[in-house]
């Protein structure tokens, strides 16, 4: 079996777990938080399509590779007890450090992404709690999270955990071509 390879120095111990019934009295999986293994690239990489981002296992596998040997990146899943026969993959979050000359160092959330049938019952919480515990040990002041202006249940959910609106931007890409 190959080697896991943890996101940060932290425990490999999960840290956090929740159990959750729906509106209808329907028991839910209990949920733990553990960071990402290279591993995971393919529940990774069809949960980042759900938020239409779509990547192969090949393709995920590659990034998560380089992000996971980032001491300034951190990936953490909240996965199923195993014993709950659903997906075992409920999210993911990305958190890394920002660092420009304009401003001090923030942790910013690269992406979230809660399994659509799992929204609602805590694992985008506890998956950003996690981010944020994250982000103090890294020592920087602040939490930045950028949305799509058309997710505006994201927003919602952002601003029920604390985060206030700040600007509202254009983002602009130029694709670059292979030459010197």
């Amino acid at each position: 079996m190959p080697k896991r390879r943890a996101t940060s120095t932290e425990p490999l111990r999960p840290e956090h777990s929740v159990s959750r019934t729906s509106a209808h009295g329907q028991s839910h999986a209990r949920f733990e938080i553990r960071p990402a293994y290279v591993d995971d690239s393919g529940a990774l990489a069809e949960l980042s399509s759900q938020l239409g981002y779509p990547s192969t296992r090949a393709q995920l596998r590659r990034r998560l590779a380089k992000i996971l040997a980032n001491p300034a990146h951190a990936v953490f899943i909240a996965e199923a007890h195993p014993r709950s026969g659903d997906f075992p993959l409920a999210g993911w979050v990305h958190a890394y450090v920002e660092r420009t000359l304009e401003s001090e160092p923030t942790v910013e959330i690269g992406g979230l992404v809660v399994e659509e049938s799992r929204r609602g019952f805590g694992v985008g919480r506890l998956l950003m709690e996690r981010a944020e515990r994250w982000a103090r040990r890294t020592g920087c002041p602040t939490l930045t999270v950028r949305s799509n202006v058309l997710r505006t249940g994201a927003h919602a959910f952002y601003q029920r955990l604390g985060y206030r609106l700040v600007k509202n931007q254009r983002v602009f890409r130029k694709t670059l071509d292979r030459g010197i």
